[in-house]
């Protein structure tokens, strides 16, 4: 049997949680509820938690408007092709640092580790890009930021955790290391290629920052950039804003709204049976060498 002391422990610890864990759900809650609302209760200030006059207005806007559609495409080429990339290149770059072998590697190791901490800043990129002609071109996105330092580490932590005696083996059937990576580190490390993929997936998917600075052809711009114009600038495309009126069942905060949720509805879905992935990943990243 718990003490009394125990007990209100308990119930401060489930409190204090359940007041996190509302304060994170209640505003996907108001979006949902907004973006299924009249404009008329929302610009009133009416929906709080539940959706008022229910319509669905501005989702049938929202999937009738052609740029929402050519910036879906681009956010999920983007997440594709750059998440498989960036897969590529943080492999190549873990199995080395993995192999004793290697001469210098710590210091190869430091190295990468120091751009976690230091890194160039946003001018000097923006003018390295400039540089290379990358302005303005999906190369940028996919191949510029293709590699974060910290999923090489995850990587390369986890590569250390098999068994050298395999590649020893491997080595005297005549292996050479493209073969041994292939044919056993890569069999053997799907939950960290998964958990490490994930991690590329999402922040793919969710990043806009550098696509709003490089891109201006608004064909080649992903969903996330389409949002920020919508959000933050408060702005709908003219031809949709021209469109609005006061009688009308949806507003541009409507719109807003509902282009929001059609935007997270993949990674929603997707997230909660994948989530065990990146507990494991953080528990990988703790392997010491």
């Amino acid at each position: 049997m718990k003490s009394f002391g125990s007990k209100i422990a308990d119930f401060m610890i489930y409190a204090v949680v359940g007041l996190i864990a509302i304060i994170c759900i209640y505003p996907f809650i108001y979006v949902l509820s907004a973006s299924i609302s009249s404009s008329d209760a929302v610009l009133r200030g009416d929906v709080l938690l539940l959706p008022k006059d229910i319509t669905f207005e501005a989702y049938k806007r929202v999937l009738e408007e052609p740029g929402i559609w050519v910036a879906y495409g681009n956010t999920i080429f983007y997440t594709v092709v750059g998440t498989l990339f960036s897969m590529f290149v943080t492999i190549c770059g873990a199995y080395p640092l993995s192999r004793k072998r290697l001469k210098g590697r710590s210091f190869f190791a430091f190295f990468i580790a120091f751009t976690m901490w230091f890194n160039a800043g946003i001018i000097p990129t923006y003018l390295n890009l400039k540089e290379l002609g990358l302005l303005d071109t999906r190369t940028a996105i996919i191949v510029g930021f293709a590699i974060s330092t910290f999923l090489v580490f995850i990587m390369r932590s986890f590569f250390q955790s098999v068994p050298d005696s395999l590649e020893e083996s491997a080595k005297v059937d005549g292996a050479n290391d493209l073969q041994i990576l292939w044919k056993i580190f890569l069999p053997l490390s799907k939950p960290a290629l998964i958990t490490v993929g994930l991690f590329y997936a999402v922040s793919r998917w969710n990043s806009y920052f550098w696509s709003m600075i490089v891109l201006n052809d608004e064909s080649k711009i992903p969903l996330q950039v389409l949002l920020k114009k919508l959000v933050v600038d408060m702005s709908v495309k003219e031809q949709m804003a021209n469109s609005l009126d006061t009688t009308s069942q949806y507003s541009a905060e409507t719109v807003i709204y509902a282009t929001i949720i059609v935007s997270i509805i993949p990674i929603v879905l997707v997230y909660p049976y994948l989530q065990k992935y990146f507990v494991k990943g953080t528990m990988i990243g703790g392997i010491k060498e």
